[in-house]
């Protein structure tokens, strides 16, 4: 088994140092590096930065922030990132939480990717294991990573990382030899690389075959995305009133794609499906590797983009995952204009009484999975769009009792209600929800010879 490979295992410890046995505790100095003016400077400021990265380590069990650093840069392409003065800074907070008991054993800085030459250079400084937001994120997979399915896609996600980190075999070899691989581990990380990606690609055949099984049941699916921990399976659970679902507070809480049955007010039945989050400041190469995930979004006849609107990076939140989707788009359809997104905002139970965060976001249809506020009416605009992006219209067709008609109509469409037709109560009338396509069907089958 591939997962079994204990070579493979001392290579991507080496690289990212993950952790196998989540019952030791980990104590983590987090250190939010930022640029403080010009192009590469974030809108987002290191303070939130710091919020999401203490965020991501209390995702895994046992893990500990000791203390937190804001760092303001000039670049990131420093060879040692931090400059001298900074380093020794570093090294006192370290020396001074060791001496009162309170020693670190991570280094945790929340920047996309470190490259190779500035861990080795800040590891070998520290003496500490550095960790960046990439290999965070990949310590939080693998624990939430529980179906075959997830556990391909995060061990396929490690492959770019691991290659990042280390240096060609003919490098000079000084002092940070250690990431150096052999002919024979690159031969090996080869042929994991190799068989992971024949691995998904079946999985992508695969979950190519349950979309044609729903598409053949004719069942509208409605996707639902957005940043990680902004409320999607609550959301869900909301809309479709299923019991079972326990969202968790936790970032990338969700890594398979769910499917999850629904009822439209029209009593038409949908698919919603659960997706992994998005999260900015991480290599699209990780995303990347669960494209098997990402065609049920880009291929769902209707997308709910969901957002925290009481966090206080909201904006920003909603730009990164609009930014991530329209780069999808174009590795699945170069039509697709994605003009099926229904934008939402959540949590408005969390917000003041007196703000006015509608105005703020004109566009949103706000809502609260908790307290279920806006619930109903968000339904109604999903029927309408779904209605309209699935070719189907709501009816009345007038039917004999007991008719061969009605009988073709249960089958064959939505029966949303039926009553006696006040004119001849030999016919009733039914409402109706009916594709286009079988509608024709029904006016060939039924409405030949001016038969109404």
């Amino acid at each position: 088994m591939i997962d079994k490979d204990e070579e493979y295992n001392f290579i991507a410890s080496n690289a990212l140092h993950i952790t196998q046995n989540i019952l030791n505790e980990q104590y983590i100095l987090l250190i939010q590096p930022y640029i403080k003016w010009g192009p590469q400077k974030s809108p987002t400021s290191p303070e939130l930065k710091i919020d999401e990265a203490e965020a991501l380590v209390r995702s895994v069990p046992r893990w500990h922030v000791r203390k937190t650093m804001k760092v303001p840069l000039e670049t990131f392409s420093k060879k040692t990132l931090f400059g001298k003065g900074k380093i020794e800074e570093i090294k006192a907070t370290i020396n001074e939480l060791r001496a009162s008991g309170r020693a670190v054993t991570r280094i945790f800085i929340s920047k996309g990717v470190i490259h190779g030459v500035q861990k080795r250079f800040l590891e070998t400084t520290f003496h500490l294991p550095i960790l960046d937001r990439y290999s965070m994120v990949i310590q939080i997979l693998r624990l939430h990573a529980t179906s075959s399915e997830a556990k391909l896609q995060v061990a396929m996600a490690e492959i770019p990382y691991i290659w990042g980190q280390t240096r060609p075999k003919d490098a000079i070899v000084g002092k940070l030899d250690d990431l150096v691989l052999s002919d024979a581990q690159r031969i090996l990380l080869s042929t994991r690389e190799r068989k992971l990606k024949k691995a998904l690609e079946n999985v992508r055949a695969q979950r190519k075959l349950l979309r044609k099984k729903r598409q053949s049941r004719n069942f509208p699916v409605i996707a639902v995305v957005g940043y990680t921990n902004a409320g999607k399976t609550s959301l869900i659970k909301a809309l479709t009133r299923e019991v079972s679902l326990q969202p968790r507070d936790q970032l990338f809480a969700t890594l398979d794609v769910t499917a999850h049955a629904g009822r439209l007010p029209c009593k038409l039945e949908v698919i919603f499906m659960d997706t992994v989050g998005f999260m900015s400041d991480i290599p699209t190469e990780l995303l990347e590797c669960f494209i098997s995930t990402l065609e049920d979004v880009m291929l769902a006849d209707v997308i709910l983009h969901i957002q925290d609107v009481s966090h206080g990076n909201c904006a920003e939140q909603r730009k990164h995952v609009e930014t991530t989707l329209r780069e999808l788009v174009g590795k699945f359809s170069e039509n697709h204009e994605l003009d099926n997104i229904i934008n939402i905002g959540n949590k408005v139970d969390k917000l003041p009484a007196d703000g006015d965060i509608r105005a703020k976001f004109p566009d949103l249809h706000m809502i609260s999975s908790h307290t279920l506020e806006g619930v109903r009416d968000l339904l109604d605009n999903i029927e309408t769009m779904i209605l309209q992006r699935t070719q189907r219209s709501h009816i009345i067709i007038k039917a004999s009792m007991g008719g061969e008609e009605a009988s073709w109509l249960y089958k064959n469409a939505t029966v949303v209600d039926t009553e006696a037709d006040p004119d001849d109560n030999q016919y009733m009338r039914l409402h109706v929800v009916i594709a286009d396509h079988t509608f024709q069907q029904f006016k060939h089958r039924f409405l030949r010879n001016g038969k109404k």
